[in-house]
Formats: C-alpha cells, structure tokens, sequence
C-alpha cells in the first residue's frame, strides 16, 4: 500500500478509531506536515511530560514512541497546539535523526514526511512528489 500510485483509502479503520484524537505533526522550522496521526490521553500527557513525539498506535493498541522503537529516529516536542472545538492537535516537532515515515526513499533513507505522494484529479492515480 505505501508504494502503490493506487488511491486506497482506509475508510475502515477510521470508522473504528474512538478515544482518540487526531494529531497533526509538522516540522517546527519548516511547518511541514510530516505525519497525521492520533493520541489519547495516556499517550498525550507521556509525550507533554518528555517531550517527545508520543503517540496511540490504533493499528497496535498502545504507546508508539515515533521511531524510538524501530527506525532509530527521533523527534523532539517543542509545541502543542489545540484547535478551537479541542477535539484535534497540532504537534510541532525537531527531528533530531533520520525522516518521520516508515517507508523508504529511493537512497533507502527513512522518508522526511509521510506525504510523498499527491494525487492527480485528472487521471486518480497517485504520483510521488
């Protein structure tokens, strides 16, 4: 699914997700999206106590310390911010190693973001940025 130019949205497992809350992560300097991703509440008072990107895993259900677990890479917390109707975050975030996707690049370098592709409305097929 991470390599397909085939638009496949997973309306499923967002009808499932309850208890938590959506969370924008960008880059602090550059105010790039990285990564969409969700908390609750266990996962948002870890990652405002350390400072750090925690977030719910809804695939694996529990902590997700991003990239501390398996890619190496880290990212510090260094704002969050809450929308007016509280019911989503923005998190900005310095990498402090390596890219926030779990895909690779062409160089087999974790991705910088996880939005590398964009969709083309004239043809619906996804093309890598």
């Amino acid at each position: 699914m991470e390599e397909t130019k085939t638009l496949q949205l997973d309306w499923q497992k967002l009808n499932a997700v309850a208890g938590v809350l959506p969370v924008a992560v960008q880059d602090a300097q550059t105010r790039e999206v990285l990564l969409l991703a969700y908390t609750n509440e266990e996962a948002f008072c870890a990652a405002a106590r350390t400072r750090s990107l925690v977030l719910w895993s809804t695939s694996r259900n529990r902590l997700w310390m991003k990239g501390a677990e398996e890619s190496g890479n880290g990212f510090a917390l260094e704002e969050i911010r809450v929308n007016c109707e509280q019911n989503s975050l923005v998190y900005l975030v310095r990498p402090v190693k390596g890219g926030i996707c779990h895909t690779k690049d062409a160089d087999g370098d974790n991705r910088r973001s996880c939005y590398y592709r964009k969709l083309n409305m004239e043809t619906g097929a996804l093309e890598f940025i």
